[in-house]
């Protein structure tokens, strides 16, 4: 390959005009006939539609943004496929079925954990190397070699969420609203409890809901409010905390609020009052005000393309899109060799090398495929993310 990684990343603003960023259906597909052959082939399953759709549009959108920028550059060629999987287990593995006939040599896993469990033991049987941009569950990558994560894995999240709210005296009683039938939310409040009782933390409320009572949290709120919380931890994605809000505020009850990742992009949700966000804390590897030249260029390129500012699961796939352009110029990979081959390859390389991107700089991953970056503590100001 003629140019080096590190000139792909200087040459972002560079770059003109997007290639396939067309609307959103149940499968996206950046290649051509021309490409094939010639092209990677990376393909991931994501909910395109139904209620996790945001979700799974914004790794769409994130990760072709990274392909069509390398693809530009002349050197290695992507072809990036995305099967829509509806968040749905049994729809995903018909999904990853489908891509490996399309002949995927290199996977994104799923954009939500359940779905990418459901599929990880195949991809590890089959001997396709993933890495998933959102999947956080511990069961997503125990025990197989060749699943690896971008996203911070659950349990570092509920440690690092009760270490912060613990270092900076954000709260003396602490309620925590968790969804019970999501393996991302009760993987993170799990460690979250843990380690609120190792710092001295009071946990005075811990109630919690489903994707069937997601839209009416006022026994949760009256609790939480009854025994006097003054912090609301809410290990949840970004819908429901939209609702929290807005219904803690219709209540007159105003705690300050603390989330994890997948509330970052709370302030895009349809029909919310932006101004209600006002003060809430998460953690989160990705912050779209950040002025570094590498954020700035995706941010205006995101917005341009689709008229709304990018989350941290845009981010994260694109980082896995150039971190993966990393590991194969880094491998000499080339577009003909099996799954099998670039699995070992793709192994070795991503257990040795350091990686920069937009959700962190000097990224490692150990042989667990757990990546190693430090989350930024955000605060919501004036309808942006400033960092605490």
């Amino acid at each position: 390959m003629k140019k080096s990684l590190s000139m792909l990343l200087a040459g972002l603003m560079l770059v003109g005009a997007l290639a396939g960023c067309g609307g959103d259906t149940a499968s996206t597909d950046s290649g051509d006939s021309s490409a094939s052959g010639t092209a990677f082939k990376i393909g991931g399953t994501a909910p395109l539609t139904g209620d996790a759709a945001i979700y799974g549009n914004a790794v769409a959108r994130g990760a072709q943004i990274a392909a069509d920028e390398i693809n530009a550059q002349g050197g290695i060629q992507i072809e990036l496929k995305f099967e829509d999987d509806e968040n749905n287990t049994e729809k995903a593995v018909n999904a990853y079925n489908n891509l490996k006939d399309w002949g995927m040599q290199l996977s994104l896993g799923s954009v939500t954990s359940k779905p990418c469990e459901a599929i990880s033991t195949d991809i590890n049987t089959d001997r396709i190397f993933a890495l998933t941009p959102s999947a956080s569950s511990v069961a997503t990558t125990e025990g197989k070699d060749n699943v690896f994560q971008m996203c911070f894995a659950d349990p570092n999240q509920g440690t690092a969420s009760a270490d912060y709210i613990s270092e900076q005296k954000l709260g003396t009683k602490i309620a925590i609203i968790w969804k019970n039938d999501d393996v991302y939310s009760t993987g993170i409040h799990d460690k979250f409890v843990a380690e609120a009782k190792a710092k001295g933390l009071e946990i005075v409320s811990e109630t919690t809901f489903t994707d069937a009572s997601a839209t009416d949290f006022s026994v949760q709120l009256n609790d939480a409010k009854s025994k006097g919380a003054d912090l609301i931890f809410l290990p949840m994605y970004y819908t429901p905390a939209s609702l929290i809000l807005t219904q803690a505020n219709s209540m007159g009850y105003a705690p300050k609020f603390f989330g994890v990742d997948g509330m970052d992009g709370i302030l895009t949700v349809e029909n919310f009052d932006t101004s209600l966000a006002e003060g809430v804390m998460l953690l989160t590897p990705f912050n779209a005000d950040a002025t570094d030249d590498k954020t700035v260029a995706f941010v205006e390129k995101y917005k341009e393309a689709y008229s709304e500012v990018p989350n941290q699961f845009a981010a994260d796939a694109y980082d896995c899109i150039y971190a993966y352009a990393q590991a194969l110029e880094a491998a000499g990979a080339t577009p003909d060799m099996s799954n099998e081959e670039l699995c070992d390859a793709m192994i070795e390389q991503f257990t040795s090398m350091t990686f920069n991107g937009l959700t962190g700089e000097n990224m490692t991953w150990d042989s667990t495929g757990a990546v190693s970056k430090s989350p930024k503590g955000m605060v919501i100001e004036n309808g942006a993310y400033v960092g605490m």
